[in-house]
């Protein structure tokens, strides 16, 4: 998938843990992780903002766009 979730990043760089985020974003642990990982189709905007309400930052530093020949563990 082209689209990387830095979210591990900033938490790391923010010195937030997961559990406070979730809580905070109104979203489910198990539900963060997926995101985390990259596992979601989709993110609501609603949720994205929240997320860059809590960690003060910007859309761009939680998700960058890699071309598919570019992607870790892509390609064949």
């Amino acid at each position: 998938m082209p689209i990387i979730v830095t979210l591990d990043v900033m938490l790391a760089v923010r010195k937030v843990k997961s559990k406070d985020l979730a809580e905070q974003v109104g979203i489910t642990e198990a539900n963060l992780s997926l995101l985390k990982q990259g596992k979601v189709k989709g993110v609501r905007f609603e949720t994205l903002a929240a997320i860059c309400r809590y960690l003060d930052c910007q859309p761009g530093d939680l998700l960058r766009y890699v071309p598919d020949e570019e992607a870790p563990g892509e390609g064949g």
